[in-house]
This record gives structure tokens, sequence and C-alpha cells, in this order.
């Protein structure tokens, strides 16, 4: 059957509909995660260095006791603009604090004399350790969901570090009418569809979605040594600030070095346009 130019047209504007509403109905009815208003937003935001520093706490207390970071190593920690650099220390893997940090964890290794398999005391070279001895023993201990690796975790999650900070701190209650599962958590900001799981009105299904990790945050968990109120709130904005670090070490130098490259171009437009009207001045063209 042959079809007419238009038909074709319509057809095809049909199918690019329907694939840019896909997107959209995979992620469910989740809420909009909340603004952590982070320093670090825009092209001139920095990160804060104490954030960092407490929310790397909170990952190291709470969250790496489940989720690894296996892009990580310790020697990033004490890079420009990680948590604990120094400008005094002679290199990252020479920071004293980076040091520290890492001898408090333990390596799995070999050892080369006998080739025993052995556990020492980190150093700044090596990665973050995982929880688990492999993907098969994380998700049975989880009851078969394996936590994520959280190494570029707000690369991965659209909105970023405030959809992680939204997450974490977002817990609340199944509204009555709801169906969970055994293992299942409700959070209104986790992508989902709810409508299977809803009894009550379909005119209003609760946004969100279930998910494996139940609440992991309570308020006076992590001592924050600089005196900041270790609330949920403040725990789930700054380790949402060390994960979108992590993601990205290298942000702020990006950062500055485009402001120095739009300033140099800014000053050679300048003076081109300059040398051109010396050039051509008084000449007919």
């Amino acid at each position: 059957m042959n079809m007419s130019v238009r038909t074709l047209a319509v057809l095809a504007a049909a199918a690019l509909a329907i694939g840019a509403a896909s997107p959209a109905l995979a992620e469910g009815g989740s809420k909009h995660p909340r603004s952590g208003n982070f320093s670090f937003e825009g092209p001139l935001g920095t990160f804060d260095q104490a954030q960092l520093q407490r929310g790397y706490k909170v990952y190291r207390e709470v969250c790496s006791s489940c989720h690894s970071m296996d892009l990580m190593h310790f020697r990033t920690l004490g890079e420009k603009g990680g948590p604990f650099y120094d400008p005094k220390a002679e290199s990252p893997a020479a920071n004293g604090y980076v040091r520290a940090l890492a001898a408090e964890a333990q390596i799995a290794d070999i050892d080369t004399e006998t080739g025993d398999a052995i556990m020492r005391p980190g150093i700044a070279a090596d990665k973050f350790p995982s929880p688990w001895a492999n993907r098969a023993a994380g998700a049975a201990a989880n009851g078969g969901a394996y936590p994520p690796d959280l190494s570029v975790m707000a690369k991965a999650r659209e909105g970023g570090a405030d959809y992680i900070y939204s997450l974490l701190s977002g817990y609340v209650e199944p509204p009555a009418g709801l169906r969970v599962g055994n293992g299942q958590y409700y959070n209104p900001y986790m992508a989902g569809d709810m409508t299977p799981f809803w009894d009550g009105d379909p005119e209003h299904v609760p946004p969100g979605g279930f998910i494996a990790m139940p609440q992991v945050l309570s308020d006076g968990q992590v001592t924050f040594d600089d005196g900041t109120p270790n609330t949920v709130d403040q725990m789930s904005k700054d380790v949402a600030a060390f994960i979108a670090w992590s993601s990205d070490p290298k942000a702020t130098e990006r950062k500055q070095s485009g402001m120095a490259v739009l300033a140099f171009l800014a000053v050679f437009a300048g003076l081109t346009y300059a040398s051109y009207r010396k050039i051509w001045q008084g000449v007919a063209h």
C-alpha cells in the first residue's frame, strides 16, 4: 500500500512523540528533588571543604557498610579541591590526613613471600575497600538487591546531588492503602509506579516508588568535628555533596580553567578587533 508524504510525516512525528514520552513514563511519578542549595552549583560554584569532610565521615561511618566506591582512591581525598587537600603537603599521597584515613582501612592483599591471602592497613594508593567480596555476596546480604556503587552516582541519577539529598532525607510512612512488600520501603523521591500497589482513589496515586534500602540516617548518628548540627537533613546534604565531588573531583579546576579560557578569548577578540580597525583605517572597502 502506498502512503502519501503527509501520512509518513504524521507517523514519524507520532513515533518521535512516543519516544520522547517514554523516559518520563519509565521514571514514574516521583516527586521533584528538593534543592540542597549547594555551593558547587553553577559555573562559578566551588565545593565547601568542610562540607566534603563531613560528607566523607557520613559515607565512611554509614554508607560504606553497604555501598562501595570502586573508582575512588584514598589519595584523591588529598587532591586540590578535595576534602583533605593540604597545600603544604608534598603530594596527595604524602598528605598526613590521607595516610591516616587510609591506614584505618583493611585491604585484602597477597603476601609476596608466602602467596597467602592477608589483610593489611591501607595506603594512599589503595582504592576504597568494598564491603563485599563479590556482587553475589552483596546481593545475598540485601535481599537480592546489590547496593549500587556510589563512585559516580551523582552523574548517574537525574537531579544529581539534589536527588541523593532528597532521597536520603525524604523517607515517610507509606500512605494508607499502599501495599508495601517485604524488604521494600516507600520513598516519594524514588522513581516508580505505585498504581499496581495502590488500593485508594485511582485519581490520587501517591508519588514515588519502592526502594530496597531502609532509612539509614537518624538524628545524632554521626558526630561532626566542626560542631555542625548532625540532623538527618544536614547529614543527607553533606554526603550528597561528597558523592557529587567524588563523581567529578576535577570539577572546580575545570570551571576555573574554563573561565580563564573565556577571559583570554574576550581579550583576544578585543585585540583582534582593535588591530582590524587600525590596519584598515581610512581604507575604503
